[in-house]
């Protein structure tokens, strides 16, 4: 598989052309067959990023969340921001492993539809302002749900009222999965997460109008 080194990290090159590289890489990630050989290109293009990048998304995440509660927003900085470094030292381990030659399994069928999704989302976005660190999140996100098989948001991920995402015998459960489809660039529809069951965040302290405000902002401010 061949794989495209980005000229657009350089970062006087226009947003225009940013989004158009965008696209190419979209496309072959979408035509990949099997996890491994999404991971390898997708490991390809996240490790030209650096740790600098991964700081300055932490501080705009933190940014995006200051105007919410305090006992919600610090444990959600700390998981979210965590999982970002996180993910991308996991994707360089496993590239200096060899790792994704022997994931063999195939890539799920959604994988293409999220691609064209991060592309029309990055190109959107380019005729703002530059695209290079919200393609890199919905690349940390694509390889969690479709390389890993695994949420996007990390178990222990804290939601209003008091709920988590979680695992349990090997399935995971998001407290606002079911909320997933009303957002058009976001991440979460293509999670493999189920809704956490009823009694589980419905049932917890918070009044139902504080915990649907609470994720209204969320959605609005930094899914994808």
């Amino acid at each position: 598989m061949t794989i495209h080194r980005f000229p657009f990290l350089n970062k006087t090159r226009k947003n225009a052309a940013a989004a158009g590289m965008i696209r190419e890489e979209c496309d072959l990630f979408a035509g990949s067959t099997t996890r491994g050989d999404l991971g390898a290109a997708m490991a390809a293009i996240v490790l030209l990023y650096t740790p600098a990048d991964i700081r300055q998304m932490q501080r705009n995440f933190k940014t995006k969340i200051r105007d919410i509660d305090e006992d919600y927003r610090e444990p959600l900085y700390l998981k979210v921001t965590e999982h970002l470094l996180g993910t991308y030292q996991q994707i360089r381990l496993l590239s200096q492993q060899g790792a994704f030659s022997r994931m063999e399994t195939p890539v799920s069928p959604e994988n293409g539809r999220y691609w064209a999704m991060v592309s029309a989302a990055c190109s959107a976005r380019a005729e703002e302002k530059d695209p290079r660190l919200a393609f890199l999140n919905y690349l940390l996100a694509g390889f969690c749900i479709f390389v890993l098989d695994e949420p996007a948001h990390p178990v222990g991920t804290p939601f209003p009222g008091g709920d988590t995402v979680e695992c349990e015998d090997g399935v995971y459960y998001c407290p606002v999965r079911e909320k997933s489809s009303e957002i058009d660039a976001g991440f979460c529809r293509f999670c493999p997460a189920l809704q956490t069951p009823e009694g589980g965040y419905i049932s917890r302290g918070a009044s139902e109008h504080r915990k649907q405000a609470y994720i209204d902002h969320y959605f609005r401010n930094y899914n994808g």
